[in-house]
């Protein structure tokens, strides 16, 4: 592919993440923002029981929950909407995905397994007042080992379901590779260290509710991201049709 055109690929990639950030952030702040309330509520009242006095707020709470927010969900997004990007020119007329649509519609979804709901299955995010603070740096450090591990299981599962379609066919080979990813999670689930922080008193239902509003943050990423850029790509009359790549 050439460099100008990777170039715009990277350039509507980047726009796109923006725009999905944006949605993302309005997702956030209607549904996960008042779930954090009521943990820091939670956390408040339990430092009154036990005497503690309040920590001192470095940065206002109003100002996390609007602009702070605003401006972490975006950088993020955007710069996964530039690595899409990329993932998506590696892809595009290789592997008999078929188009920019279906090419990236099946990048959107293998983002969100790979990065969001995987690691949620072992490492599930939770609000503040959740956890230890002498903890974080080793509980991030599992974090993000555990998306490492995903996205590595998602691609070789896919490169390896291809590489069999030739001998077995398009659908046992894909389910041969759904077998080795779901085999893969399956011994992280179990050899990985446990991490269960959660006090006891802690309401439930809020917890719930925040990882639920987590994940719906990240299913409007990645879908956005799946849906809009292959879209966008598709209407680009500058952008070669997928049957002009070799194979």
């Amino acid at each position: 592919m050439q460099h100008s055109l990777i170039r715009s690929l990277l350039v509507r990639g980047m726009i796109v993440g923006l725009i999905a950030g944006l949605l993302s952030f309005g997702f956030a702040k209607l549904f996960g923002e008042p779930e954090i309330d009521r943990a820091i509520a939670f956390e408040e009242k339990m430092d009154q029981a036990e005497g503690k006095a309040p920590e001192p707020e470095l940065v206002s709470r109003a100002v996390q929950s609007r602009l702070g927010l605003l401006t972490a969900v975006v950088v993020y997004s955007t710069a996964i909407g530039g690595l899409f990007s990329l993932a998506f020119a590696a892809a595009y007329g290789r592997y008999g995905i078929g188009g920019a649509k279906e090419t990236a519609a099946l990048l959107g979804a293998a983002g969100f397994l790979a990065v969001a709901l995987t690691p949620a299955m072992k490492y599930p995010p939770n609000p503040p007042s959740v956890g230890l603070a002498e903890t974080i740096g080793w509980r991030t450090e599992w974090y993000f080992m555990m998306v490492l591990i995903s996205l590595t299981a998602t691609a070789f599962a896919f490169i390896l379901s291809r590489r069999l379609a030739g001998r077995f066919g398009a659908w046992n080979s894909a389910l041969i590779g759904a077998g080795v990813f779901i085999g893969i999670l399956a011994i992280c689930l179990l050899i990985l260290p446990a991490i269960n922080e959660v006090p006891l008193e802690f309401p439930a239902a809020v917890l719930w509710r925040f990882r639920i509003a987590s994940l719906g943050t990240q299913s409007v990423l990645w879908a956005t991201l799946g849906l809009l850029f292959g879209a966008l790509t598709e209407r680009d009359p500058e952008f070669p049709r997928s049957e002009a790549f070799e194979k």
